[in-house]
């Protein structure tokens, strides 16, 4: 047993005879979260909190350990309460600047981080200073003199300023993807539709061009994590040699007042240079959210210049295929589900019995295995996302390596050692369904959500075996 378990085992067992004591229930949560474990350490901070509610270092570490565990809202709602107090501690700032950051507000992120910095020199965190664009003294003047501890809300109390150096313009890395439609298992009907909207076009534009459609246009894919949509996303670009370019929060979002909206121009720009081109944005809800539900009216620009550059209002999207991503259909603007945005939404499932069989194959390739039962395995993996198979695959690989180096003897993988993999691993999608069925079924507006209805009323039937 470990210095830290003893610890662990001490302090529990001193609380057993004195649970209101504390001292010493702080000391566990304290020790709890050093160890990196959070849920367990969150119920001590709350325990210690019923004893003591209005004690700011137990709320500021029970917010860190939301921030910890992506429960990001209930942090924001501590942090926001302690930074009303008349001295709230800078380290209060420096993780509401973490919080407004991982929300898209990067202006107000990077004012937080100053003040935090201005309280205590040691809040500097050049890790996120470098993610809100602080780089170079020489290239970002900094007066922070004027901004100090507010003692109260003091009309004095002022917000740093800046200038900004932004003469180099943006540029995102370009890929040419060497996998194809043939290397992604199953999704035959969104593999039908991308070839409508680029694949065709490019190999027969005197058809298109007869009956007036442009090539390319907007695919919107959501669905659980983990089945695909991101891998799809970068075949397309392989299947017609196109290039490919992938777009996450981090390539578009910037602290300073309207760079956000001119790096995302910049990005379009791009792809309008290199077509034909996928341009690919992951986890879009984060740039395209719903502009009702914003709190900064700089977010709903962003939203606004994203519109923009769909419609091509400026330049044409001819040759561009814009795909993009979301686990969160729910928090995306309406405006992007108009026609001539993203023109088709597409629900990407879990992979069904056949395509399962296909991605382990895909899998396995170049693997040494021997009478793989691929339909049994399938059977047995119902409901799985193609992540969980691939880590199935993963974990029996690493198990026949263990025995290979112990036994000093490679052998193949066989069927068993799949099903073993399979028993230690459970569907991730599960939550996400569980979240989806109570939008689909309340808020299913215009129909938007059939397909998931759909697909849960086969999955109550026994055709889907999800749950």
């Amino acid at each position: 047993m470990t210095s830290s378990e003893d610890t662990l085992r001490a302090l529990r067992a001193a609380l057993l005879v004195s649970p209101d004591n504390l001292p010493l229930r702080q000391h566990l949560a304290d020790t709890l979260m050093k160890l990196g474990q959070f849920e367990e350490a969150e119920q001590e901070y709350r325990l210690a909190l019923s004893l003591m509610p209005e004690n700011q270092f137990l709320q500021l570490n029970l917010a860190s350990i939301f921030y910890q565990q992506g429960k990001n809202s209930q942090s924001i709602v501590l942090v926001e309460n302690l930074l009303k107090s008349s001295d709230p501690p800078a380290f209060a700032h420096l993780l509401y600047a973490r919080l407004l950051l991982h929300a898209g507000d990067a202006t107000n992120a990077a004012a937080h981080f100053h003040i935090a910095v201005v309280l205590d020199p040691e809040m500097n965190d050049p890790m996120l200073a470098a993610r809100l664009g602080i780089t170079d003294a020489a290239t970002h003047k900094i007066s922070v003199p004027e901004c100090r501890a507010p003692e109260s809300k003091s009309p004095e109390y002022k917000i740093p300023e800046y200038e900004l150096d932004v003469s180099n313009a943006l540029e995102a890395p370009l890929e040419q993807p060497s996998i194809a439609f043939q290397d992604v298992g199953g999704m035959d009907a969104i593999k039908e539709e991308i070839r409508l909207k680029i694949v065709h076009p490019l190999a027969h534009p005197e058809i298109y061009q007869a009956y007036g459609q442009r090539i390319g246009g907007g695919v919107l894919m959501y669905g659980p994590p983990g089945c695909g949509k991101t891998y799809l996303a970068r075949a397309t670009a392989g299947e017609i040699k196109a290039r490919f370019l992938s777009i996450g929060i981090n390539d578009v979002l910037d602290m300073w007042l309207g760079s956000s909206e001119k790096n995302l121009r910049e990005l379009f720009e791009q792809a309008r240079r290199s077509k034909p081109c996928v341009l690919f944005f992951d986890e879009v809800d984060a740039l395209a959210a719903k502009r009702t539900d914003m709190r900064f009216s700089s977010g709903r620009q962003i939203v606004n210049q994203f519109l923009a550059e769909l419609d091509g209002v400026e330049s044409p999207n001819d040759g561009i295929l814009v795909l993009a991503a979301t686990n969160a259909p729910w928090h995306l603007d309406s405006a992007f589900r108009r026609p001539g945005r993203f023109d088709r939404i597409m629900f990407v499932p879990p992979p069904d019995r056949h395509a399962r069989v296909n991605i382990l194959r895909i899998l396995c390739r170049h693997k040494p295995v021997e009478d793989i039962d691929y339909d049994y395995l399938s059977k047995k993996t119902a409901s799985f996302s193609g992540a969980d198979l691939k880590a199935v695959v993963d974990l029996a690989v690493d198990r026949k390596l263990q025995a290979a180096i112990q036994q000093r003897i490679p052998k193949p993988l066989a069927t068993k050692d799949f099903l073993a993999a399979i028993d230690l691993i459970h569907p991730s999608v599960t939550e996400w369904f569980a979240t989806a069925r109570n939008y689909a079924t309340y808020a299913n507006e215009n129909g938007i959500y059939d397909d998931i209805l759909r697909y849960l009323q086969l999955e109550t039937k026994g055709k889907n075996k999800l749950f």
